[in-house]
Protein backbone atom coordinates (compact mmCIF):
# COMPACT_ATOMS: atom_id res chain seq x y z
CA UNK A 1 0.00 0.00 0.00
CA UNK A 2 1.84 2.78 -1.31
CA UNK A 3 5.24 4.11 0.54
CA UNK A 4 3.90 2.84 4.07
CA UNK A 5 4.56 -0.18 3.08
CA UNK A 6 7.45 -2.92 5.51
CA UNK A 7 9.54 -3.14 2.26
CA UNK A 8 9.10 0.82 1.54
CA UNK A 9 9.96 0.75 5.06
CA UNK A 10 13.09 -0.80 4.53
CA UNK A 11 14.39 1.13 1.48
CA UNK A 12 13.61 4.21 3.34
CA UNK A 13 15.86 3.17 6.20
CA UNK A 14 18.62 1.35 3.62
CA UNK A 15 18.70 4.76 1.65
CA UNK A 16 18.12 7.88 3.92
CA UNK A 17 19.11 5.99 7.63
CA UNK A 18 22.52 3.59 6.64
CA UNK A 19 24.90 5.34 7.78
CA UNK A 20 23.17 6.61 10.77
CA UNK A 21 22.64 10.34 10.13
CA UNK A 22 24.98 12.83 12.95
CA UNK A 23 22.39 15.56 14.11
CA UNK A 24 22.61 17.25 17.57
CA UNK A 25 18.73 15.96 19.18
CA UNK A 26 15.92 14.42 17.76
CA UNK A 27 14.38 17.38 16.32
CA UNK A 28 16.83 17.52 14.36
CA UNK A 29 16.18 14.45 13.42
CA UNK A 30 12.85 14.42 12.78
CA UNK A 31 13.26 17.58 10.62
CA UNK A 32 15.42 16.04 8.49
CA UNK A 33 13.13 13.23 7.63
CA UNK A 34 10.13 15.07 7.39
CA UNK A 35 12.36 16.64 4.08
CA UNK A 36 13.53 13.53 2.75
CA UNK A 37 9.43 12.37 2.95
CA UNK A 38 8.46 15.46 0.82
CA UNK A 39 10.86 14.64 -1.45
CA UNK A 40 9.94 11.27 -1.12
CA UNK A 41 5.91 12.31 -2.27
CA UNK A 42 7.41 13.34 -5.67
CA UNK A 43 9.12 9.83 -6.38
CA UNK A 44 7.56 7.69 -9.36
CA UNK A 45 7.74 4.09 -8.82
CA UNK A 46 8.27 1.88 -11.69
CA UNK A 47 8.02 4.74 -14.42
CA UNK A 48 4.61 5.01 -12.99
CA UNK A 49 2.28 8.19 -14.58
CA UNK A 50 1.69 9.17 -10.98
CA UNK A 51 3.47 9.48 -7.68
CA UNK A 52 4.39 8.11 -4.61
CA UNK A 53 2.38 11.11 -2.73
CA UNK A 54 -0.54 11.15 -5.54
CA UNK A 55 -1.23 7.35 -5.10
CA UNK A 56 -1.09 7.81 -1.04
CA UNK A 57 -3.69 10.34 -1.03
CA UNK A 58 -5.68 7.89 -3.06
CA UNK A 59 -5.26 5.33 -0.53
CA UNK A 60 -5.60 7.60 2.63
CA UNK A 61 -9.72 7.52 2.62
CA UNK A 62 -9.94 3.77 2.00
CA UNK A 63 -7.31 3.35 5.32
CA UNK A 64 -9.23 1.91 9.13
CA UNK A 65 -10.09 4.83 10.95
CA UNK A 66 -7.64 5.11 13.67
CA UNK A 67 -8.39 3.37 17.43
CA UNK A 68 -10.59 5.59 19.52
CA UNK A 69 -8.65 5.38 22.40
CA UNK A 70 -4.78 7.17 22.45
CA UNK A 71 -2.00 3.83 22.31
CA UNK A 72 0.48 4.55 24.85
CA UNK A 73 4.12 4.31 22.79
CA UNK A 74 6.30 5.11 26.03
CA UNK A 75 8.01 2.46 28.14
CA UNK A 76 6.90 2.99 31.89
CA UNK A 77 9.66 2.67 34.23
CA UNK A 78 9.89 3.32 37.98
CA UNK A 79 13.61 5.19 38.78
CA UNK A 80 14.75 6.39 41.88
CA UNK A 81 15.66 10.36 42.58
CA UNK A 82 19.13 10.51 43.44
CA UNK A 83 19.97 12.91 46.16
CA UNK A 84 20.87 15.69 43.34
CA UNK A 85 17.02 15.57 42.71
CA UNK A 86 17.66 13.26 39.46
CA UNK A 87 17.11 10.48 37.94
CA UNK A 88 19.25 7.92 35.49
CA UNK A 89 17.79 6.46 32.34
CA UNK A 90 19.57 4.97 29.51
CA UNK A 91 22.70 6.18 31.12
CA UNK A 92 21.44 10.40 31.18
CA UNK A 93 20.58 11.96 33.84
CA UNK A 94 17.04 13.99 34.35
CA UNK A 95 16.26 16.93 36.82
CA UNK A 96 12.71 16.02 39.10
CA UNK A 97 11.51 18.57 41.69
CA UNK A 98 13.49 17.92 44.98
CA UNK A 99 9.96 17.04 47.29
CA UNK A 100 10.82 13.57 45.42
CA UNK A 101 14.38 12.76 46.82
CA UNK A 102 14.77 9.34 47.69
CA UNK A 103 11.23 8.43 46.27
CA UNK A 104 10.65 5.55 43.17
CA UNK A 105 8.32 7.43 40.55
CA UNK A 106 6.73 6.82 37.67
CA UNK A 107 8.19 7.86 34.33
CA UNK A 108 7.00 7.31 30.52
CA UNK A 109 9.88 6.70 28.28
CA UNK A 110 8.98 7.87 24.70
CA UNK A 111 11.54 8.06 21.61
CA UNK A 112 11.33 11.75 21.98
CA UNK A 113 10.53 12.84 25.25
CA UNK A 114 10.29 11.59 28.84
CA UNK A 115 7.53 12.10 31.05
CA UNK A 116 7.66 12.17 34.91
CA UNK A 117 4.35 11.51 36.94
CA UNK A 118 3.15 12.18 40.26
CA UNK A 119 0.28 9.89 40.05
CA UNK A 120 -1.38 10.41 37.02
CA UNK A 121 -0.38 13.90 36.93
CA UNK A 122 2.74 14.72 34.70
CA UNK A 123 4.69 16.94 36.64
CA UNK A 124 7.48 17.68 33.89
CA UNK A 125 8.61 17.09 30.04
CA UNK A 126 11.86 16.40 29.17
CA UNK A 127 13.17 16.67 25.93
CA UNK A 128 14.87 12.95 25.73
CA UNK A 129 19.02 13.21 25.25
CA UNK A 130 19.74 11.40 22.36
CA UNK A 131 23.58 10.52 23.93
CA UNK A 132 25.17 8.82 27.26
CA UNK A 133 26.27 10.56 30.50
CA UNK A 134 23.98 13.71 29.44
CA UNK A 135 22.14 15.55 32.09
CA UNK A 136 18.68 17.85 31.38
CA UNK A 137 18.24 20.06 34.77
CA UNK A 138 15.35 22.43 35.60
CA UNK A 139 16.19 25.17 37.66
CA UNK A 140 12.61 25.12 39.17
CA UNK A 141 13.40 21.97 40.69
CA UNK A 142 16.18 23.30 42.84
CA UNK A 143 14.43 26.28 43.92
CA UNK A 144 13.25 24.78 47.67
CA UNK A 145 17.13 23.47 48.26
CA UNK A 146 19.17 26.34 47.12
CA UNK A 147 16.57 28.90 49.37
CA UNK A 148 18.83 27.19 52.17
CA UNK A 149 22.00 27.14 50.36
CA UNK A 150 21.49 30.28 48.25
CA UNK A 151 25.28 30.28 47.67
CA UNK A 152 24.79 27.79 45.33
CA UNK A 153 23.46 28.96 43.02
CA UNK A 154 25.76 31.30 41.16
CA UNK A 155 27.45 27.82 39.90
CA UNK A 156 24.44 25.35 39.48
CA UNK A 157 23.79 23.67 36.19
CA UNK A 158 20.40 24.47 36.58
CA UNK A 159 20.87 28.36 36.15
CA UNK A 160 23.23 27.69 33.41
CA UNK A 161 20.49 25.70 31.58
CA UNK A 162 17.95 28.45 32.20
CA UNK A 163 20.24 31.27 30.80
CA UNK A 164 20.89 29.14 27.80
CA UNK A 165 17.08 28.26 27.41
CA UNK A 166 16.97 32.53 28.12
CA UNK A 167 14.33 31.90 30.73
CA UNK A 168 17.16 33.49 33.12
CA UNK A 169 16.89 36.98 31.29
CA UNK A 170 18.86 39.98 31.41
CA UNK A 171 16.09 41.59 33.91
CA UNK A 172 16.84 38.59 36.46
CA UNK A 173 20.33 39.29 36.34
CA UNK A 174 19.46 43.13 37.04
CA UNK A 175 17.17 42.39 39.53
CA UNK A 176 19.70 39.76 41.27
CA UNK A 177 21.94 41.76 40.66
CA UNK A 178 20.56 44.64 42.80
CA UNK A 179 18.91 42.59 45.56
CA UNK A 180 22.45 41.56 46.15
CA UNK A 181 23.96 45.21 46.74
CA UNK A 182 20.81 46.15 48.69
CA UNK A 183 20.56 43.21 50.70
CA UNK A 184 24.07 41.28 50.93
CA UNK A 185 24.95 38.08 48.51
CA UNK A 186 22.58 35.26 51.10
CA UNK A 187 19.26 38.09 51.48
CA UNK A 188 19.44 39.27 47.99
CA UNK A 189 19.94 35.55 46.19
CA UNK A 190 16.87 34.41 48.66
CA UNK A 191 15.37 37.40 47.33
CA UNK A 192 15.61 36.21 43.28
CA UNK A 193 14.66 33.09 44.05
CA UNK A 194 11.44 33.84 46.06
CA UNK A 195 10.71 36.06 42.10
CA UNK A 196 11.86 32.51 40.79
CA UNK A 197 9.11 31.15 42.72
CA UNK A 198 6.56 33.47 40.86
CA UNK A 199 7.18 31.96 37.48
CA UNK A 200 4.93 28.70 38.92
CA UNK A 201 1.56 30.48 39.16
CA UNK A 202 2.31 33.93 36.56
CA UNK A 203 3.32 33.75 33.13
CA UNK A 204 6.91 34.52 32.69
CA UNK A 205 6.65 37.73 30.75
CA UNK A 206 4.08 39.11 33.96
CA UNK A 207 6.99 38.39 36.00
CA UNK A 208 9.66 39.96 34.12
CA UNK A 209 7.38 42.77 33.85
CA UNK A 210 6.83 43.41 37.17
CA UNK A 211 10.97 42.96 38.02
CA UNK A 212 11.13 46.36 35.52
CA UNK A 213 8.40 48.08 37.06
CA UNK A 214 10.36 47.18 41.02
CA UNK A 215 13.93 48.34 39.55
CA UNK A 216 12.36 51.33 38.19
CA UNK A 217 10.97 52.22 41.23
CA UNK A 218 14.46 51.29 43.58
CA UNK A 219 13.12 48.29 45.27
CA UNK A 220 13.88 44.85 45.14
CA UNK A 221 11.28 43.43 47.19
CA UNK A 222 9.91 40.00 46.07
CA UNK A 223 5.98 41.32 47.39
CA UNK A 224 5.99 44.26 45.11
CA UNK A 225 6.91 42.12 42.14
CA UNK A 226 4.06 39.69 42.59
CA UNK A 227 1.76 42.69 42.74
CA UNK A 228 3.20 44.18 39.74
CA UNK A 229 2.87 41.27 37.69
CA UNK A 230 -0.26 40.40 38.77
CA UNK A 231 -1.10 44.15 37.58
CA UNK A 232 0.88 43.47 34.34
CA UNK A 233 -1.24 40.61 34.15
CA UNK A 234 -4.32 41.95 34.42
CA UNK A 235 -3.47 44.50 31.89
CA UNK A 236 -2.75 42.14 29.38
CA UNK A 237 -5.88 40.30 29.83
CA UNK A 238 -5.47 38.18 32.16
CA UNK A 239 -7.31 37.63 35.68
CA UNK A 240 -7.23 40.54 37.53
CA UNK A 241 -5.19 40.89 40.95
CA UNK A 242 -7.06 40.24 44.33
CA UNK A 243 -6.83 43.40 46.27
CA UNK A 244 -7.90 43.52 49.59
CA UNK A 245 -9.35 47.44 50.52
CA UNK A 246 -8.25 49.05 53.66
CA UNK A 247 -10.75 49.65 56.25
CA UNK A 248 -11.99 53.06 56.33
CA UNK A 249 -10.51 54.32 59.58
CA UNK A 250 -7.33 53.13 59.11
CA UNK A 251 -4.47 55.17 60.65
CA UNK A 252 -2.47 56.82 58.31
CA UNK A 253 1.29 55.76 58.27
CA UNK A 254 3.54 58.15 57.66
CA UNK A 255 6.80 57.37 55.50
CA UNK A 256 10.53 58.00 56.33
CA UNK A 257 11.35 61.94 55.97
CA UNK A 258 13.69 61.42 53.63
CA UNK A 259 11.50 59.42 51.34
CA UNK A 260 11.65 60.59 47.73
CA UNK A 261 7.52 61.80 46.98
CA UNK A 262 8.49 62.67 43.72
CA UNK A 263 8.66 59.13 42.92
CA UNK A 264 6.35 57.30 44.91
CA UNK A 265 3.01 56.37 43.55
CA UNK A 266 -0.33 56.19 45.60
CA UNK A 267 -2.73 53.57 44.68
CA UNK A 268 -6.48 53.84 45.85
CA UNK A 269 -8.31 50.89 46.19
CA UNK A 270 -11.39 51.25 45.73
CA UNK A 271 -14.19 49.29 47.77
CA UNK A 272 -14.75 45.87 46.50
CA UNK A 273 -18.47 46.16 46.94
CA UNK A 274 -20.89 48.99 48.25
CA UNK A 275 -21.48 49.36 52.12
CA UNK A 276 -24.34 47.19 53.86
CA UNK A 277 -27.39 49.21 54.52
CA UNK A 278 -28.22 50.45 58.50
CA UNK A 279 -29.66 47.36 60.36
CA UNK A 280 -33.29 48.91 61.31
CA UNK A 281 -34.85 46.16 63.15
CA UNK A 282 -35.37 46.17 66.86
CA UNK A 283 -32.98 45.35 69.40
CA UNK A 284 -34.23 41.88 70.64
CA UNK A 285 -35.94 42.07 74.35
CA UNK A 286 -33.65 40.41 77.19
CA UNK A 287 -37.49 40.29 79.62
CA UNK A 288 -37.96 36.57 79.60
CA UNK A 289 -34.13 35.76 80.68
CA UNK A 290 -34.83 36.19 84.55
CA UNK A 291 -37.61 33.39 83.96
CA UNK A 292 -35.27 30.83 82.42
CA UNK A 293 -33.38 31.43 85.51
CA UNK A 294 -35.64 30.67 88.10
CA UNK A 295 -36.46 27.41 86.81
CA UNK A 296 -34.99 24.57 88.69
CA UNK A 297 -33.95 21.52 87.37
CA UNK A 298 -35.90 18.15 88.32
CA UNK A 299 -34.25 16.48 91.43
CA UNK A 300 -32.50 19.55 92.61
CA UNK A 301 -32.80 20.73 96.12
Amino acid sequence: MGHDSPAADRRFRRSHLVPVPEVDNLADLNLRIEQIEAAEDTRHIDNRPTSVGFDFEYEAPLLAPLPYEDFDVGLTLTPKVDKTSRITVRLNKYSVPARFIGENIRISLRADEIWVFDRHEIVVRHERLAGRYGFRDLLDHYLEILRHKPGALENSTGLAAARESGMFTPVHDAFWAAARESRGRAEGTRALIEVLLLHRRMPHEAVVAGMNAVLEAGSVSPDLVAIEARKALAAAGGPPPVVIAPPADAPVIAGPADQDTESARVISLPARRPALPPDTRPEPSLAAYGQLLSIQPKGSA
